[in-house]
């Protein structure tokens, strides 16, 4: 199997090229990868003491980011100036949007799994321990650490009956999972999985991302636009949307707003002529993030935040929030709106998320599969106040209660140096 895999991978990348040549993010996922070895050479030395952590993409960054964030506070502190932070990346859409990120020493796209990138990537970076988050389990990747004995952990993982460890014709993959010195693990189930295989090396920590939303609490918030705009009428916040998400959101803001309502949406995509399409869609006085200069914001009842990176912090001032996404693949981040003890609403598609399903049978979600449960929801929640705040605070007491992982994940870390 092993001999097999190699081929496909070599396969696969002859394929992914030709691919390149015809789709933009393939292309990115290709040419982002050329020069990393190159790259890593510049920026690190033989004396550097290099934690390295790796992220499939951008979810799994901002599982990771506690850690790193906390890790690297902590090594200035200490004035442990010559241990260096190493971020890798998968896909594109994680690179692409935190390939700027300041708190790593260096961001790269991982180079693809094979036997010779393998070696040489380990050999260039030697770390000083190797950090996955959630998974990603490259053979010849973790054949590489082993060989070097290198401290490796997984973190915020999650291990599914359907994976290929836990199959008969999985025990080729399972030689991989020897690699890890510790698994640290979002739920029951992954552990009782990995038990069945034979490992005990395993820790129940939960989810990272907990602490990660519960910081931002922490900070100070001080979005003088979000303010401004919202003239402390009740503010729904539509976080992530797409197309469909924002069709039914459209139908009842043009069709049941009230003057005492306000509405921020933050698409996921916010290609231009997306962006105009959404905008002449909505038949109440709207703006754009972009042209807010010199506007008198408390004029206006729809606001499209038309860039990225501020999402999080507007929850702060939302009432209601709707997090998108559910009417497709999956729903994004809920987890942002509930730190500041808001209700949330999300499309039908959510079960592989276990904080929607959490939330859900705490009722301070709701999910909704059709026009007029939305309508029928967001009336409800708009005028009833002591709904809204109720529904808001068992939200919030929802992350207190799960945070805690990455103090667990730190003193590990801590232990191994």
């Amino acid at each position: 199997m092993y001999f097999i895999y190699n081929i496909a991978v070599y396969i696969t990348i002859f394929f992914l090229k030709i691919i390149a040549l015809f789709n933009k993010k393939i292309a990115l996922f290709i040419k982002g990868r050329e020069g990393v070895f190159t790259k890593l050479k510049n920026t690190f030395s033989t004396e550097d003491q290099i934690i390295w952590f790796h992220c499939a993409s951008l979810g799994e960054f901002e599982q990771g980011r506690p850690i790193i964030e906390k890790l690297k506070k902590q090594l200035i502190n200490s004035n442990f100036y010559n241990f260096k932070i190493l971020v890798t990346f998968f896909s594109p859409s994680g690179y692409e949007v935190r390939k700027n990120y300041n708190t790593a020493d260096l961001v790269v796209y991982l180079p693809l799994d094979t036997k010779k990138n393998a070696r040489k990537f380990i050999e260039i970076v030697n770390p000083k321990m190797a950090i996955f988050v959630k998974y990603e389990f490259w053979p010849n990747l973790l054949k590489a650490l082993k060989n070097k004995q290198i401290k490796t952990i997984l973190v915020s993982g999650i291990f599914r009956e359907n994976q290929s460890f836990f199959k008969k014709y999985g025990k080729w993959m399972r030689k991989s999972l020897n690699t890890f010195d510790h698994f640290f693990v979002q739920n029951e189930t992954s552990v009782r999985l990995l038990n069945t295989i034979g490992f005990n090396n395993i820790t129940l920590s939960g989810d990272t991302r907990f602490d990660r939303v519960y910081e931002i609490t922490k900070q100070k918030i001080n979005l003088d636009f979000a303010e401004q705009f919202k003239d402390n009428k009740i503010t729904l916040v539509a976080g992530s949307t797409w197309p469909k998400d924002e069709t039914i959101l459209i139908d009842y803001i043009n069709n049941n707003a009230k003057l005492n309502q306000k509405y921020i949406i933050a698409p996921h995509n916010i290609n231009s002529q997306n962006i105009e399409k959404l905008k002449d869609r909505i038949s109440k006085k709207v703006v754009l993030y972009s042209e807010i200069e010199n506007k008198d914001l408390s004029q206006f009842q729809v606001l499209i935040i038309d860039t990225v990176g501020i999402l999080t912090q507007i929850y702060y001032y939302g009432d209601i929030s709707y997090v998108g996404g559910g009417f497709g693949s999956g729903i994004h981040n809920i987890l942002e709106p509930a730190t500041f003890g808001i209700p949330i609403l999300i499309g039908p598609n959510y079960h592989k998320f276990k904080e929607a399903k959490d939330l859900i049978n705490l009722k301070a979600c709701i999910s909704i599969n059709e026009k007029y449960k939305l309508n029928e929801t967001l009336t409800l929640l708009f005028d009833n106040d002591e709904l809204r705040k109720n529904k808001g605070n068992i939200a919030k007491n929802y992350i207190i209660e799960n945070i805690g992982s990455t103090k667990k994940i730190i003193n590990y870390i801590n232990n191994q140096f």
